[in-house]
């Protein structure tokens, strides 16, 4: 499956938000086959459609005082946190490669983020009904997609840097009692997000290659 990368960099979530929606709209108009969209955001907390309020520990004072927004979204579950500490992923996909199998697009979300784990010899894991990746009890990577006439948009973002979980304690993070960790965590040293990045996109060429079942009928 053929898709083009858009490196964006460090933006404000709703710039972004606004690029993947310019994206999508030229996905459905065979514009363009697919995209990848990777980036970083400040920090800011996004609450998808199944958000209970009562997810967020701290008032919209503190908030304003630390500079985090929230945005309300469409993608599915509950409140997270992203910020500059993460790499961010979204994949503006035609699910008609898929077979349009929403539970098998997900489970391959998880698989890239299993795959660059392994990169840096680190063993991420799923657990059964919990969309996201794990190391061991703690998570480490959040999923949330939106979809529309079969195109995907939002996606996933990844913890890499450590000095960036703290914001995490303003949130009940997918509305559960869960420790997040991140990839400075695990190993105990700095990480390159540069060299995270360039392996997040290997890793979705590698296996996103793997899952063409179609082509889809609005790309001839």
């Amino acid at each position: 499956m053929d898709f083009e990368v858009f490196d964006i960099g460090l933006i404000a979530f709703s710039r972004a938000w606004q690029f993947q929606k310019e994206v999508w709209k030229a996905v459905r108009n065979s514009q363009i086959c697919n995209a990848l969209i990777i980036c970083r955001h400040y920090p800011v907390i996004t609450l998808g459609r199944l958000t209970n309020k009562n997810n967020i520990l701290i008032s919209q004072s503190e908030l304003h005082s630390r500079k985090i927004p929230i945005c309300e979204i469409e993608r599915g579950g509950d409140v997270t946190y992203h910020g500059p500490g993460q790499i961010i992923a979204y994949p503006i996909f035609n699910l008609d490669y898929f077979g349009k199998d929403i539970h098998n697009f997900l489970r391959e979300l998880e698989e890239v983020v299993i795959d660059l784990l392994w990169d840096f010899a680190v063993f991420g894991r799923r657990y059964p009904g919990l969309t996201g990746v794990w190391i061991e009890k703690s998570k480490i990577a959040s999923i949330g997609i939106a979809i529309k006439n079969w195109i995907t948009y939002h996606g996933l973002s990844i913890n890499i840097k450590n000095d960036d979980l703290v914001n995490f304690s303003s949130i009940r993070p997918c509305g559960m009692d869960i420790n997040m960790t991140s990839l400075e965590s695990v190993l105990g040293h700095e990480i390159k997000m540069d060299e995270v990045k360039s392996r997040l996109i290997n890793n979705f060429k590698e296996r996103f290659s793997k899952t063409l079942l179609k082509t889809p009928a609005l790309i001839s």
